[in-house]
């Protein structure tokens, strides 16, 4: 039950329309929502570094002039401003919105020289990056870089330090760096991507709803179409769509609702006209059945004693004979469709090895082949196939294929193939003759039809033998299949059940023949 609810999600419209629109809704809305948020966050950035910057040049210039305006340096002189310099531009903590102060020496220490490197708050020197130092180091102006402030006790928060070098009296030059937190900015772009992401959700599942409400309206008319659609598959044509306004769905509805009538009435018009038509074949045959029986019983006579007459009157009468079996077949075969039509046709079961019944066939056949110059080839000489089965019918299968090929050969072999499985059996018989088109071969089992009109039936066939044995396979639970190519020749392929009322369990041969692929197209 699951399976199949599943398979009709996966076809159903509406669920393919929804599942399109949300997905380029969610790549529209990441490409968007990616652009907006890469504009913020570098905006953000941008005003923290414009900002961080001005405060280090002010930092730097105001450090600078204080060291610039001491009358007579020393160590302790140095060393207290060094302190309240630290000391004025840090906050107590940079946690959240802070600054934090480095002041590194620029180069090796010397034993003359005091050692003035601090830093605010208890940063640790390594906070800056040694890339930055060689930039700053180069350079006259400021220079900046992303970085982790790392505490000596170990805690680290995102920030951005920003350097310029100073020169401290009787020292030289030395490094002073601010060191901006980033946690209150990374905060700020962390809580606009939750936004982002909210609000996207949100429109995601919104134009999904919005989406099922249009496409319901759509869809729902079009799935009712489907439903009477498949109702009319099993022959309920009183199904109809309700119209209830004057749109374009209602305009389907109601084209759709005069195209079932109008196949409603034609239905029912070629149902009473079959009726007829099958009434009267059923009725003439039956009819005819008494004044053929009349003339069958003169014809024997007259047959009997042509030895007697004249030459031109005792071919007359040989015609005449001839003529009256083909009649009688034609009569016998219209008795046998009238069956079909009524549903009367039973099948007489008896247990039979198939394989006898192909030769038994073959023999009967050979003088014709050998008239027209066909060679027989069969597989199934020696094998015992049994099956249970109507050996009546089977035996006209048969004996219909095997004369089609014949009389459509060419003069070129005919060959019989017969397999079997455990539960199924298959004659094929392939002829290398004039073949057919391929649609011809959907055809070939309709009454009465004939590939080529003008051709004229050499043996006199009634141009039932096809459709009749396509009922007898059918009868059975079989099937009877037909491939042709023109000039390649024709393939009839005969698959029948072993036992009597089970089905075929595949096919045993396969329809297009081997050789035809030989030839290369």
């Amino acid at each position: 039950m699951s399976s199949l609810r599943g398979t009709r999600l996966r076809n159903s419209l509406a669920v393919k329309v929804i599942f399109s629109t949300v997905l380029l809704s969610l790549i529209l809305f990441s490409l968007v929502g990616s652009a907006l948020y890469s504009k913020l966050s570098d905006g953000i950035l941008n005003v923290k570094l414009d900002s961080s910057i001005a405060e280090t040049r002010s930092a730097v210039f105001n450090a600078q002039y204080r060291f610039s305006f001491v009358g007579k340096p020393n160590n302790d002189v140095i060393a207290s401003i060094v302190k309240d310099l630290v000391a004025n531009s840090a906050t107590i903590s940079a946690t959240v919105n802070g600054r934090e102060v480095a002041l590194l020496r620029s180069s090796p220490l010397t034993k003359e020289k005091v050692d003035y490197q601090s830093t605010s708050n208890l940063v640790s020197p390594s906070v800056i990056p040694e890339e930055l130092r060689s930039r700053v180091r180069k350079s006259l102006g400021t220079e900046w870089a992303p970085t982790t402030i790392k505490y000596v006790n170990g805690n680290r928060i995102p920030g951005l330090a920003v350097g310029q070098t100073i020169t401290i009296p009787t020292v030289g030059r030395y490094e002073m760096y601010l060191i901006f937190s980033l946690v209150s900015q990374n905060a700020t772009l962390d809580l606009l991507r939750t936004y982002l992401l909210i609000t996207g959700v949100f429109l995601l599942f919104m134009i999904g709803l919005l989406t099922w409400l249009v496409v319901r309206q759509v869809v729902k008319p079009v799935q009712e179409a489907a439903r009477i659609a498949e109702r009319f598959t099993t022959g309920d044509f009183n199904q109809r769509m309700r119209v209830e306004s004057n749109d374009e769905i209602a305009r389907l509805g109601t084209s759709f609702n005069e195209m079932a009538s109008s196949l409603q009435s034609q239905i029912h018009r070629l149902e009473n006209l079959s009726l007829v038509q099958q009434r009267f074949v059923s009725d003439v045959s039956h009819e005819l059945r008494t004044p053929l029986t009349t003339l069958r019983m003169a014809s024997d006579v007259v047959h009997s004693a042509r030895g007697t007459f004249d030459t031109s009157i005792a071919r007359s009468a040989e015609l005449l004979a001839a003529q009256l079996d083909r009649f009688e077949r034609l009569l016998e075969d219209l008795l046998e469709v009238s069956r079909f039509d009524a549903g009367v046709a039973v099948l007489e079961i008896v247990k039979f090895d198939i394989s006898e019944l192909i030769e038994r066939c073959i023999a009967d056949l050979s003088l014709v082949a050998q008239e027209r110059g066909v060679d027989i080839e069969c597989n199934s000489t020696g094998y015992l196939v049994l099956i249970e089965a109507d050996s009546r019918r089977v035996e006209r299968i048969l004996r219909n294929l095997i004369n089609n090929a014949i009389e459509y050969a060419g003069a070129k072999p005919v060959q019989i193939k017969l397999v079997e499985s455990q539960g199924t059996i298959a004659v094929g018989v392939r002829d290398h003759g004039v073949g057919l088109e391929a649609e011809s071969a959907f055809r070939v089992f309709d009454r009465f039809w004939r590939a080529d009109p003008s051709r004229a039936r050499v043996r006199g066939g009634t141009g039932l033998g096809l459709s009749i044995a396509l009922e007898d396979a059918r009868l059975h639970n079989g099937e009877l299949e037909a491939w042709g190519r023109p000039g390649e020749g024709a393939h009839f392929v005969l698959t029948l059940p072993k036992q009597a009322g089970q089905s075929i369990d595949g096919r045993l041969i396969r329809l297009q023949p081997i050789d035809y692929y030989s030839t290369g197209d």
